[in-house]
């Protein structure tokens, strides 16, 4: 689940941090034994090196920020950013500790205005036996065969249904083409809900409660914070009916993820709790895996070799599934070897989740590097990613570098790691696949210039605008 926390946490710390970081609590160091920090500085007194850190995330190169300082004192040092003490960890082997560790020597820490719109209940801050709970239902679940079964239906029906749309003589802009197909198919797997009126009021509503996200922290009656909260109400209101629909007509089977915890025998799943995590879960279909089928097209269309294999291995496809008279499974677009590295590289290297971020709640100790007791830690994935010791020319685009190699998950952790390892991760590259899949094979394109907006989320800056041109050649 940290795949989702870390767009949150970047949304809200950016302007939190910039005016509240002067609180004297944040400048307050935390207690730590006499063991010894990892090396850095603190920066200015208040606001630490907040302001730098920021504008290297938005620069191109947001790592540059953590090249310098791995430069002069290591994989691992000492900062401090968005108010708080922090130890920044870009060395693969410390990070996978802190993310496989339990709940109780790590837990999440994220500013209040995030709590407080999240919700104290939602599986992305809670730790513990309900975090276990929540988070292995919806990962067994979310494995399921039904489940992906249902995932390729909808998404070949939605993006036939969208893809009808496009023009030849107007540019398509493909981040925002995956948001809506995206959307809808979580949505329908999360809650049952098809598109018509009601999917459009919770986009609605959802659409409104995301921009609380990069607000400030006010909750006062026209604030953004406000009516993002209110949106939420409304939101879980609507969920709630759906629950006790649900509960009334006692579905044997589970069709969702809502049937899923509903059916759970233990009384910590309460209604209010279900409607909230249901909502947190939604947040992927308009984040982070739209941003990996966009950044799958942006990167493809720079590598016009990795193109043409791809788009010859999924007309190989097409064409043998014709020939046989039978529809593609989920399985078949899982099977297709070359396209599972090109999702594989992208997200090597467009880091959609850059790192996640802990507290410490005692002291700890890790390969000879001390993390003091109530010190935040943030494991920065892009710096591990984009590392020329673990992968050779890494800010080139090389699916090939995968082929026939195993994924490390101590050097590559796009999906986060241990407990809260994303339970989505597999659905993710079943959606990107199916997309990738029907868009080479029906069309050719004509990328515009674009380019890559790395905080406070990744995103294209321009959206992707392309121009298309339906193939003739199958």
């Amino acid at each position: 689940m940290d795949i989702i926390m870390w767009s949150l946490v970047m949304t809200s710390t950016l302007l939190f941090a910039i005016i509240f970081f002067t609180k004297i609590k944040s400048a307050i160091l935390p207690s730590y034994d006499s063991s010894p920090l990892p090396l850095g500085t603190l920066g200015w007194p208040f606001i630490g090196e907040t302001i730098e850190f920021i504008s290297c995330a938005l620069s191109h190169r947001p790592e540059s920020f953590m090249d310098k300082r791995r430069r002069m004192y290591g994989k691992v040092f000492k900062s401090h950013i968005f108010g708080s003490a922090t130890i920044i960890s870009t060395d693969a082997e410390v990070s996978r500790i802190i993310l496989q560790s339990d709940g109780k020597t790590f837990v999440p820490s994220y500013p209040k205005s995030l709590t407080e719109l999240m919700g104290k209940s939602s599986i992305l801050l809670i730790s513990g036996s309900l975090q276990r709970r929540i988070h292995g239902l919806m990962g067994s679940f979310f494995k399921s065969q039904s489940l992906k079964a249902q995932i390729t239906y909808d998404m070949h029906k939605y993006l036939l249904e969208s893809t009808a749309k496009w023009s030849e003589d107007y540019p398509v802009y493909i981040q925002d083409e995956t948001k809506n197909i995206s959307f809808q198919v979580l949505v329908k797997a999360l809650i049952g809900l098809d598109p018509g009126y009601q999917m459009d009021l919770l986009k609605k509503q959802f659409q409104e409660f995301i921009g609380g996200l990069m607000s400030l922290p006010i909750n006062l009656p026209g604030s953004q914070l406000y009516r993002s909260l209110q949106a939420k109400k409304k939101m879980v209101k609507m969920i709630h009916r759906i629950i006790q629909e649900k509960r009334s007509s006692n579905p044997v089977v589970p069709k969702d993820a809502a049937d899923v915890l509903i059916s759970d025998t233990s009384e910590q799943l309460t209604d209010d709790l279900i409607a909230e995590n249901l909502i947190d879960l939604m947040i992927p279909g308009e984040d982070s895996v739209p941003v990996l089928m966009t950044l799958t097209i942006r990167y493809l269309s720079d590598c016009p070799s990795a193109l043409q294999q791809l788009t010859e291995e999924n007309l190989k496809l097409k064409r043998l599934k014709e020939k046989l008279g039978q529809t593609l499974s989920w399985s078949d677009y899982l099977s297709l070897p070359f396209t599972q590295t090109v999702i594989t590289e992208t997200l090597r290297m467009g880091n959609v989740i850059i790192g996640v971020m802990r507290k410490a709640t005692k002291d700890v100790q890790i390969k000879g590097h001390c993390i003091p007791k109530g010190w935040c830690v943030l494991t920065y994935f892009r710096s591990v990613h984009l590392d020329d010791d673990l992968y050779d020319f890494p800010y080139q685009f090389n699916p090939w570098r995968w082929q026939d190699k195993e994924m490390n998950i101590c050097n590559f952790t796009p999906f986060g790691g241990g407990q809260r390892l994303c339970p989505g991760l597999d659905l993710a590259r079943l959606e990107t696949s199916i997309f990738l899949h029907h868009f080479v094979t029906q069309f050719r394109w004509v990328a515009e210039d674009d380019s890559i907006i790395n905080f406070p989320t990744v995103r294209m800056k321009r959206g992707m605008p392309i121009w298309v041109k339906r193939r003739r050649d199958f």
